[in-house]
């Protein structure tokens, strides 16, 4: 096999489709205890997905800022951490693009790529936050974005709210500048209504720099180093504590941008959140079901907005949305069972070998 292509094809792949097949067939089993044929309500979904190139174009616009987010938890998963901050860092690069859109005029094309470059630069200083108190203070990543992450949500609707941003007599920002919004309407013929914005061009770039980092640079390797064992790498002369604050900044650059293109190329202001929106979640999600790989990350996030944006129109024919989530749910569970069946037989085999382990 081209060693080129070899990500796309290992057993990591197979599980996840292995997996996708059970959470399909799952979902098949309770359309039919509810009523409903499998085959009628898969083909809604199906058409629901690729039924048009404006349906295609929603899934892709779903998809974007959970690509981004599961980009996110992929990086640091990669490098050793586990970011389930990414909800934080999404909603700080949304509100943080959006007071740079209104408080701070800019001419058109400059406007967007700041407001962006602010979001990004927001929630790599949430996760940043996170890799600090984990490398100077010991104090585990995990607990440290949970607690981020209500911070976040709070300093969001206290933005929305303040008198600098809020809209008369509403619970909602005003609108985006003009010249910050990164939507067009020119193939407005071809995708109809459905905002396309260069956001989506953003989330391919970053996934393949990603890639690129942490497959072909020497500071890839040395996050990954130390991710895979901080103790050798320390010992090595590897610059641990920096080289955590750095992965946790990264991926929080990466949240940040799902909030921020998605902010300025489709809903254009924020309302004071009553719940977290679930885009840095659903990444956690989109990262699993990708292998926990920068390129599985694009087609597993693909895959997801599909399932959601598809699984909307099953109530044409009665059957309930909510199943696109007990589907998804148990492609997690399955990947996650699968996982844990691989290293039970690794162990088998090495015993069998007689290797210590």
């Amino acid at each position: 096999m081209n060693k080129k292509f070899a990500f796309l094809w290992n057993d990591t792949f197979l599980y996840t489709l292995l997996a996708i097949f059970i959470g399909l067939l799952a979902g098949s089993l309770i359309l039919v205890i509810t009523g409903f044929n499998p085959l009628t309500a898969y083909a809604v979904l199906f058409q629901g997905i690729f039924g048009s190139p404006k349906n295609i174009m929603y899934m892709v616009q779903y998809a974007t800022p959970i690509i981004l987010t599961g980009l996110s938890v992929t990086f640091a998963f990669k490098t050793g951490l586990f970011n389930i901050g990414a909800e934080g860092q999404y909603i700080m690069g949304s509100v943080c693009a959006l007071a740079v859109s209104i408080l701070v005029p800019m001419p058109a094309g400059i406007h967007g790529f700041v407001c962006i470059l602010a979001g990004g630069l927001a929630g790599a200083l949430l996760g940043g936050i996170a890799g600090l108190l984990k490398a100077y203070k010991g104090i585990h990543e995990v607990i440290v974005t949970i607690m981020l992450n209500w911070i976040a949500f709070y300093f969001s609707n206290f933005l929305v709210m303040s008198a600098a941003l809020k809209k008369t007599n509403s619970t909602a920002s005003m609108d985006i500048a003009g010249t910050s919004r990164i939507s067009t309407t020119a193939f407005r013929g071809i995708f109809g209504t459905v905002r396309i914005h260069w956001g989506m061009l953003i989330a391919i770039a970053a996934v393949f720099a990603i890639w690129i980092i942490l497959n072909k640079t020497t500071l890839g390797y040395r996050l990954r180093v130390v991710g895979f064992n901080c103790h050798a790498a320390e010992y090595g002369g590897l610059p641990v504590a920096k080289s955590i604050v750095l992965s946790m900044g990264i991926s929080g650059l990466l949240a940040g941008l799902g909030g921020a293109v998605q902010l300025l190329g489709v809903v254009n202001r924020l309302t004071q959140l009553g719940a977290q929106e679930g885009y840095g979640f659903d990444g956690i999600s989109v990262s699993m079901i990708g292998g926990v790989n920068p390129i599985g990350a694009l087609f597993s996030g693909l895959f997801y907005g599909g399932m959601k944006y598809g699984g909307s129109k099953l109530n044409t024919i009665g059957a309930p949305s909510e199943l696109v989530n007990v589907v998804i749910g148990v492609i997690i569970y399955s990947i996650a069972i699968m996982g844990a069946f691989r290293i039970l037989v690794k162990f088998i085999k090495a015993k069998k070998r007689g290797i210590p382990l």
